[in-house]
């Protein structure tokens, strides 16, 4: 009969293996551990996991809001250019300041409507011998301009003045007239039929009234300021009832809105 037993002493393993009649010792080594290591990590308090989690909403909240805002501002440019182009397709249609003209400046230089494109231009109709509304209006006219010029983002305005008298107002008469206003102001003049044509394409009535012992007369014509655009084109115009102020804010807006063709 047999039997085992196991003893552990020190580390060590004793078998003791019995038999009948003898007593045997079997020893041996346990294998090693590595020792353990435990790592322990405090719970995340209430008030860092709701920072946490406010961070994470607003991160959400700012990407979802900034998508929105872009998807917004492109339909909202897109719809801002078609209605620009339809205004610009409406002007086209209609049939005013299509034409060009063909003038001498207060300078004596021959001027068409080809030289001022690419530039704004305010124009207006008038004649030198008018006592009181032509002078207000081109002074008026010349204010707008001033103000325009303090905005450094806008490009300079031409401002034009074309004769409806052009039997008294010739390149001298001009010339002296326009010195009492815009700096910038052109005068222009030229034939009876140049300046008829001129003012034809612009839709301008003027009609010379009876003259008086001393061959005196006023004129009576359209009283109207017309913006032209950097391409030719006709855009707007103001009568007698808008202020300087009114007159530069819808230039400005006129300007800043403007697509080029």
């Amino acid at each position: 009969m047999s039997g085992m037993r196991c003893v552990l002493r020190g580390g060590r393993v004793l078998m003791r293996l019995q038999r009948t009649g003898q007593t045997r010792w079997l020893s041996g080594h346990l294998p090693e551990r590595a020792p353990t290591r435990s790592f322990s990590r405090a719970p995340d308090s209430p008030s860092s996991q709701a920072r946490l989690k406010l961070r994470t909403r607003l991160g959400v909240t700012l990407l979802f809001g900034g998508g929105l805002l872009g998807v917004w501002w492109y339909v909202d440019s897109e719809k801002r250019q078609r209605l620009r182009q339809q205004r610009v397709d409406q002007l086209r249609k209609v049939a005013l300041g299509q034409g060009t003209f063909s003038l001498l400046d207060h300078t004596g230089r021959r001027r068409t409507k080809q030289d001022f494109l690419g530039s704004w231009v305010l124009m207006y109709f008038g004649f030198t011998h008018c006592p009181d509304i032509c002078p207000d209006e081109l002074d008026k006219l010349s204010a707008v301009v001033s103000a325009l010029d303090l905005d450094p983002s806008l490009p300079p305005v031409q401002p034009l003045f074309i004769t409806v008298d052009p039997e008294r107002d010739d390149v001298a008469a001009l010339d002296r007239y326009v010195k009492d206003f815009h700096p910038r102001l052109i005068g222009l003049t030229g034939t009876a039929e140049e300046v008829k044509h001129a003012g034809r394409d612009y839709r301008v009535y003027a009609s010379p009234g009876p003259k008086d012992e001393d061959g005196d007369y006023i004129v009576d014509h359209t009283i109207l300021i017309y913006l032209v655009s950097p391409d030719g084109l006709f855009l707007d115009y103001y009568n007698r009832m808008k202020s300087q102020e009114q007159m530069v804010e819808s230039i400005r807006n006129h300007i800043q809105s403007h697509v080029r063709l």
